[in-house]
């Protein structure tokens, strides 16, 4: 399979890319600086651009199987801006399937059925701006033809991959108070082949 990962230098993105290639899939990168970028394998190629700009985007989508974001905030609109030019250039190449690595704030509240966890105490973080950019990527994805999964981890520490964790279709798994980096990982690595969870977020917890 032929897939494209962005944000493949971040702790998420990276980890997939890893996973990706011990499967022996064909994976593509899109990173400004390829020099930052150390993996190396025959299956793995690295091409330098911004996903901010679109000749880059649609270069990077070409002959592509899936698209994997684990592109992050980092205090940025980066998220926001971007999504409109991968969508287009998808469904202009005929990418029907996107995995993205979205935040437990997005996922519908408990308490507050009609709303989401970070418009409502049920979430705990302080700022919402992280929030606000990937509930703005939510809706573009939501009004798109593609095949999304947006999953949605909490707290996010390094820690080691246990392979067993809970999840839950748009709803946190209940207590769910934190997932590492390799288990969010491997499960958003996991749906490229998955169809349970189309078109849904998925709340990931232990």
């Amino acid at each position: 399979m032929n897939i494209l990962i962005l944000g493949a230098t971040g702790r998420v993105g990276s980890q997939i890319v890893s996973f990706a290639l011990h499967d022996k899939h064909h994976v593509t990168v899109l990173v400004r600086t390829p020099e930052k970028f150390q993996l190396k394998n025959d299956n793995l190629t690295i091409l330098q651009g911004n996903v901010l700009n679109k000749e880059d985007i649609v270069r990077a989508m070409h002959g592509m199987d899936v698209v994997i974001s684990a592109l992050n905030t980092d205090g940025t609109t980066t998220l926001s801006e971007s999504m409109p030019l991968m969508i287009e250039a998808m469904e202009n190449e005929g990418i029907e399937r996107i995995i993205t690595i979205g935040t437990a704030g997005i996922l519908q509240s408990r308490t507050t059925p009609n709303s989401l966890r970070y418009q409502t105490s049920e979430s705990k973080r302080r700022s919402t701006r992280a929030a606000k950019e990937h509930h703005k990527v939510y809706n573009m994805l939501k009004e798109s033809s593609l095949e999304w999964t947006i999953v949605c981890p909490t707290y996010l520490p390094d820690g080691e991959r246990v392979g067993n964790y809970r999840i839950e279709r748009n709803f946190l798994p209940e207590g769910g108070a934190k997932i590492s980096v390799p288990d969010t990982a491997e499960f958003a690595y996991k749906q490229i082949k998955a169809s349970d969870y189309k078109k849904s977020r998925v709340g990931i917890a232990y």
